[in-house]
């Protein structure tokens, strides 16, 4: 009587429920019969080819035997842990850990312009979304808002190029008058006399001297081009994420597992639109103090007035110390033209300010951030110690947002414990 051996069980030995038997098989009559004696099919699906196959009940798919070598041969044994085995890992993994540190150090300033290029992304979506909203399609929003962005950029450099040029050369023309007037000084004379500054200068004047000048020029035309080059790539990879705004937050949401998605997704939106209303409202306190700037000057009298308020705007986006800067600058100016022009900049830009501080400010930004004194004077300062100019401007809304995922992720987590 032939026997059905059920699928898992060990190799040659089948035992009934109420025989436990070793080496043997145990039949319903009591007798003991060799295990060897039990029909084993070992014939492939083809017939008797000689391959060990797997008949069992449970196995269909004419699966492999393990002692079956295969058609690449029997795998052999797994590596031994040897101390070479292990130091060349350790050694791989240090030369590819240093490998992507060097990627990362000669791409930093790439990756800076693109880390500005998405923060301003974020910043001007508000804007996309609003016109959008509005039935303009997707392309026409975002075509509409960066022609915007570069009318701006456009009217910040006719202000401010004019004048530079204009007083360069007026400087220049007036160099020589300058010079009369320091050899008619006689105490300019008596220093010259006793430090010999024209031997010096006569000997500074050389070879050496004139190569570094060219490479200062070549290195200042270098400045020149980079920066346009900066400007060009920040415009272009802005206009492109804004175009794939919707796309680039999916695809990040998807790479969470599904069980968290929903909550990053919430955390995620809403410091997205922290973000882009602390971009709104820095914006719209810059171009307020740019007018009041612009107002002021054409009332006191100060030259290129608007070429100052593009100067005052700008640096008051610069979160804590942006506006005083501008302040500076403004008031130098108008001690330049007479101390009562000076003056009077700067009772102005104390009163601005304060105002400013206490009332324009927080009416603006309460909706968007939330961040004490001591905490954005901190952030600024490690903003400007990390990225400069950017990282000051990325500090306030970086803060909110930590502060959000504190408040949200880590303090429930910690309460929980």
């Amino acid at each position: 009587m032939e026997r059905a051996y059920p699928a898992g069980e060990g190799h040659g030995v089948t035992a009934d429920p109420e025989h436990e038997g070793h080496g043997a098989a145990a039949d319903p009559g009591g007798e003991d019969r060799p295990a060897a004696e039990d029909p084993v099919d070992h014939a492939g699906p083809g017939g008797g080819d000689g391959s060990t196959r797997d008949a069992r009940p449970g196995h269909t798919g004419g699966g492999v035997h393990p002692d079956d070598p295969g058609r690449f041969g029997r795998p052999g044994r797994p590596l031994r842990r040897s101390p070479f085995l292990v130091g060349f890992t350790f050694g791989l993994g240090v030369l590819l850990a240093y490998a992507g540190f060097l990627a990362l150090r000669n791409a930093a300033s790439l990756l800076v312009l693109v880390f500005i290029a998405l923060f301003l992304a974020i910043g001007l979506h508000p804007a996309v979304a609003r016109l959008r909203s509005w039935g303009l399609p997707r392309g026409a929003a975002v075509a509409l808002v960066a022609l915007t962005v570069v009318l701006l950029l456009c009217g910040g450099v006719v202000a401010l190029v004019p004048p530079l040029v204009s007083q360069s050369a007026q400087f220049l023309d007036h160099l020589p008058h300058y010079l009369d007037e320091l050899r008619r000084n006689e105490t300019i004379n008596d220093l010259a006399e006793r430090y010999h500054l024209a031997e010096r200068l006569s000997s500074a004047a050389n070879a050496e001297t004139a190569g570094r000048a060219l490479g200062g020029v070549l290195g200042g035309a270098r400045l020149i081009f980079g920066t346009l080059f900066g400007l060009l790539t920040v415009l272009v990879l802005t206009i492109y994420f804004l175009a794939a705004f919707d796309q680039i937050r999916h695809l990040g949401y998807a790479l969470v597992p599904a069980s968290r998605r929903e909550r990053v997704q919430l955390i995620g939106d809403e410091i997205l639109d922290k973000v882009g209303a602390y971009m709104v409202g820095a914006l719209s306190i810059a171009v307020l103090a740019g007018g009041s700037a612009f107002v002021f000057a054409m009332v006191v009298g100060l030259a290129y007035p608007f070429a100052l308020a593009v100067v005052v705007a700008v640096c008051d986006l610069i979160p804590q110390i942006g506006a005083t800067i501008g302040a500076v600058i403004v008031s130098l100016v108008g001690f330049a033209s007479s101390w009562r022009v000076g003056l009077a900049c700067v009772v102005f830009f104390v009163v601005y300010q304060q105002i400013e501080n206490y009332l324009i400010y927080p009416m603006v930004m309460r909706r968007s951030v939330k961040v004490n004194d001591v905490s954005a004077i901190v952030a600024a300062l490690l903003g400007v110690a990390l990225l400069g100019v950017v990282g000051a401007l990325v500090a306030i809304p970086a803060v909110a947002a930590l502060q959000l995922i504190v408040r949200e992720v880590v303090l429930p987590r910690q309460q929980a414990r």
